[in-house]
């Protein structure tokens, strides 16, 4: 599935909900609409409608079915995307009823994540969650697969070129899994390296477009790119962060999240989750100024259950609360750490904050350590943080930075 293409007219789109008490059916059309945006599409209506469930065969009843054959037929409409995670014979009745492409949540999210993917491992994960949700809706008509890059099923293919498909695009995931389970070898190779030298690693995580990459940029000149839109950054990027308490930290920029995002998705994109679920330091950042920040807090939060960090060090950062009023700070959310990273305000305590929950107790001392001890200056400068070192006639003078079990090692040698 394919909203991009190389000519400058966009795609005309129609998104379509049924309301049956699952979630809010209205916060989540609001939310594909930005979703939608963020694909390319311009998005020219809606309809949500209210039903106890869905209609196995049509998604929506057949009364609203036909007010869809002629809205697309009024406004000219290149794709129907559906708030939900449409079966097979779904997408071909709604389909075969307008003669309009349809796709639903899943599928758009995929598109978006196949736009914004920009490493050889983001790429590989694309491409193998698309084709493991696409293979069970490869269907005779074939258009959903015709977006994929191969053209799968465009003519109307037989039963047999449809068993033919479906062993071609096994192979493919075999291959694409193959390539990816090498990349997470090495990625947990590269963790173990971390865990073995005392890397300490913060996760920046929280709902897409949350500002989570103005803030990495703030804090490390990152470089990570900086949109108003959604899932912007799909590829973790990593840089070192110290700490004025000279403690260097590993900061990790993490994709976004959003409710009732895809099991696909969670699986697929399970090497840059990771990076938070093995994290020392978990830093949630929330949009302050949305009217849905206790809900993404939330939304984030379940994630990070299943993936097993509940019982990490969570900051809570409201980020963008230059944009409320004094009154909203105090009335609508509390706790945690109010920022601005466009702006750079409440980023001193932001740090005091990370400083605070390190897995490690850091001692800043000075010392004087005689000649014949000079081999701890070789520990510290391996291990903790040096900040000045100077011989003396009486021994070597330090200022540094330790951690407790290095601390015992020196504490006998330090001085007022």
């Amino acid at each position: 599935m394919e909203l991009h293409d190389n000519e400058q007219k966009a795609t005309r789109a129609l998104l379509i909900s049924v309301d049956y008490g699952a979630f809010d059916a209205q916060a989540s059309m609001e939310e594909l609409y930005a979703l939608a945006e963020s694909a390319g599409a311009e998005v020219v209506g809606s309809m949500i409608q209210k039903l106890d469930k869905p209609i196995g065969a049509s998604y929506v009843g057949s009364g609203r079915l036909e007010e869809l054959v002629e809205m697309c037929k009024a406004q000219e409409i290149d794709l129907i995307i559906a708030d939900d995670e449409l079966t097979p014979v779904q997408i071909r009745t709604i389909e075969d009823a307008t003669d309009v492409r349809v796709i639903d949540r899943t599928m758009l999210i995929l598109d978006i994540f196949a736009l914004r993917a920009n490493s050889k491992e983001g790429k590989l994960q694309v491409e193998a969650a698309q084709l493991r949700y696409m293979l069970p809706r490869l269907t005779g008509k074939g258009i959903q697969m015709s977006r994929q890059g191969g053209g799968i099923g465009t003519r109307g293919p037989g039963e047999s070129k449809l068993e033919t498909d479906r062993r071609h695009i096994r192979r493919k995931l075999e291959s694409l899994e193959e390539k990816l389970d090498e990349i997470e070898k090495r990625r947990e190779q590269l963790r173990r390296r971390r865990k073995k030298e005392g890397v300490i690693t913060a996760a920046i995580v929280g709902y897409t477009n949350a500002g989570k990459s103005t803030l990495m940029n703030f804090l490390t000149d990152a470089g990570v790119i900086e949109k108003d839109q959604l899932f912007a950054t799909l590829d973790p990027t990593s840089r070192a962060l110290k700490l004025p308490n000279g403690v260097s930290v590993m900061l990790i920029d993490t994709v976004g999240f959003v409710r009732r995002l895809p099991h696909q998705l969670v699986k697929a994109f399970r090497s840059t989750l990771e990076e938070a679920a093995t994290a020392d330091i978990i830093i949630n950042v929330c949009d302050a100024s949305s009217e849905e920040a206790l809900l993404h807090l939330d939304v984030t939060k379940k994630l990070l259950e299943e993936l097993g960090c509940a019982d990490t060090p969570m900051i809570t950062v409201y980020n963008k609360s230059d944009l409320l009023d004094s009154s909203a700070v105090i009335t609508g959310i509390s706790g945690g750490v109010h920022i601005s990273a466009k702006k750079g305000t409440g980023i001193d305590a932001l740090l005091t904050a990370i400083e605070d929950n390190l897995p490690v107790r850091m001692h800043r001392v000075k010392l004087l350590l005689p000649f014949d001890k000079a081999g701890l200056a070789a520990e510290i400068r391996k291990s903790g943080t040096l900040f000045s070192e100077e011989y003396t006639a009486q021994g070597v003078e330090l200022d540094a930075l330790t951690d407790d079990k290095l601390y015992a090692k020196v504490k006998e040698f330090e001085v007022n």
